[in-house]
């Protein structure tokens, strides 16, 4: 490894902090982007989901009503771990390692689960061995197929709705490389972040801006 890289120009402060401002409006500009695109999804058409699927939790058998843990969303990550799975996806593993403490999903009434094909003592001991948290079970039929994800990996936004079941989002590939933070995460739900400040559809419930944080043994109380 060499100890060279590429040396920028090397200017007084003044200069430096011009050239941060420079930058930080061409951040503000991404960030304000962002709020727009995630304005965007709230808004998208939800697909009814029409059939029963199975999977199996520690608990035992479970329905897709069931991963919801009671709560209004739910977010699913299809994970690549295979039956006998000799060399687990390292991408996949970057995901869980930067899976958010899910007491902030959970005020926002939002469950997030992890499914796989492999089987679930096989999830389990995988589990264990990276130190996860995360709620993970197997899928048993065509749940992947069904939401775009045959093979490989992706990430599907449920809500429940009236009595029903509708899949309001579905990214894949680098439309993952953003996750890590609830707040990053409830950007891709149809209720979004739930504060004030935001542009989301007329019954979506909002307080103010950050009023909502705890410590994450603090939501109790």
């Amino acid at each position: 490894m060499t100890d060279h890289i590429p040396h920028q120009q090397t200017v007084t402060r003044d200069d430096w902090i011009a050239a941060r401002e420079a930058l930080l409006a061409k951040e503000k500009e991404l960030t304000r982007a962002l709020d727009r695109l995630a304005a965007l999804r709230r808004r998208m058409p939800w697909q009814q989901v029409e059939r029963e699927y199975a999977f199996v939790r520690p608990a035992g058998k479970a329905k897709l009503e069931d991963l919801f843990e009671g709560r209004r969303q739910l977010i699913v990550y299809h994970h690549m771990l295979k039956p006998d799975d000799p060399h687990p996806c390292a991408g996949c593993g970057m995901v869980g390692d930067q899976m958010p403490h899910l007491a902030h999903l959970h005020a926002r009434n939002t469950s997030l689960v992890f499914v796989s094909r492999a089987p679930l003592d096989q999830i389990k001991a995988f589990k264990a061995r990276m130190g996860w948290q995360m709620p993970w079970v197997e899928t048993t039929d065509d749940f992947g197929a069904d939401f775009d994800v045959p093979k490989y990996f992706g990430l599907n936004v449920f809500i429940r709705d009236g009595g029903g079941i509708f899949r309001t989002y579905f990214t894949k590939g680098r439309g993952v490389e953003t996750l890590g933070t609830a707040w990053a995460l409830l950007d891709l739900t149809p209720m979004g972040r739930q504060e004030a400040w935001e542009d989301a559809p007329e019954g979506i419930p909002q307080s103010k801006a950050h009023q909502w944080l705890r410590l994450h043994d603090e939501y109790d109380t």
